[in-house]
């Protein structure tokens, strides 16, 4: 499995969802309050942010559109900050 293919899982099957989950609980959160902070209105942002940088990259290796140093490079820098959590 190249780096590639292992960024795009690695994106699919962990980052988008945990993602997924934040949101869906912040979302809860919110609806519960019935208001939102400030505050979590700048962490649901700052989420789907996130989301679609993920999508934009899985979309750019999937168009073969990252040079492998782009790739390796990304790739650990999110097994590091998922290890941190």
């Amino acid at each position: 499995m190249t780096n590639a293919e292992k960024l795009k899982n690695f994106l699919e099957l962990e980052i988008l969802p945990d993602l997924e989950v934040a949101i869906d609980e912040l979302f809860g959160a919110i609806d519960k309050a019935k208001k939102a902070s400030k505050e979590q209105k700048d962490d649901l942002e700052e989420l789907r942010d996130m989301r679609t940088e993920c999508f934009a990259i899985i979309q750019e290796i999937d168009r073969d559109e990252l040079e492998d140093e782009e790739i390796d490079e990304l790739l650990s820098e999110l097994v590091a900050s998922k290890s941190e959590d």
